[in-house]
This record gives C-alpha cells, sequence and structure tokens, in this order.
C-alpha cells in the first residue's frame, strides 16, 4: 500500500463507519472487560480479542455486518482480519471514540 493510500484510507474511515452503521452494523469492541467498563459505544458488545475465536458464533448469529474497535486500532485490526478470514462482513473502526463520535 502506498503512502498516498494508507492517507486515503484514514480520511475515508467515518464515511466507512456511517455506510455500516447504515447498514445496522454490530459495533465489536474487542477491549478488556475493565477496558470497555471505562467507556465504550452505546449498544456495542464486548468480546476481548483473546476469547473471539470461540465466541464468534455469537457474532455470527447476529447476521449483520460489523464495526471492530478497540482502544487504539490494532487490536481491532487483529480481529478484522482475523473475521475476515471467516466470511465476515467486517471493518475496523479503530478507536472506539471514532464510531462514537459518528453517532452523535
Amino acid at each position: 500500500m502506498s503512502l498516498f493510500n494508507l492517507f486515503r484510507s484514514f480520511g475515508n474511515k467515518d464515511n466507512m463507519i456511517k455506510e455500516y452503521l447504515k447498514k445496522e452494523a454490530v459495533v465489536l469492541d474487542v477491549r478488556t472487560p475493565a477496558e470497555f467498563d471505562e467507556g465504550h459505544v452505546n449498544g456495542s458488545i464486548n468480546i476481548p480479542l483473546h476469547v473471539l475465536q470461540a465466541r464468534m458464533h455469537e457474532i455470527k448469529d447476529m447476521n449483520k455486518p460489523v464495526i471492530a474497535v478497540c482502544r487504539s486500532g490494532a487490536r481491532s485490526g487483529q480481529a478484522t482480519g482475523f473475521l475476515k478470514q471467516q466470511g465476515f462482513d467486517i471493518i475496523n473502526g479503530g478507536p472506539w471514540q471514532n464510531v462514537a463520535a459518528v453517532l452523535k
């Protein structure tokens, strides 16, 4: 990926989040429960990254697109890559505040 495309993709993050929210996406927060309790997107579900594989059936059963979030975007990026490999329609929303800001 070129440097130009990298910055362009960050500029489109809000648009991607809005598009997924219009499709009634589930917001998946992959932080620890303690981090989640400190603040999160209203209505989001908390499945920590380290147990995601064991609990991905919960997300699959919702039959909706997914926006993965965390604290910085790193763990949600890992979750996005893993769930894409499993056939999920998912984007990395980055820090949970990105989605919260779009919902305001």
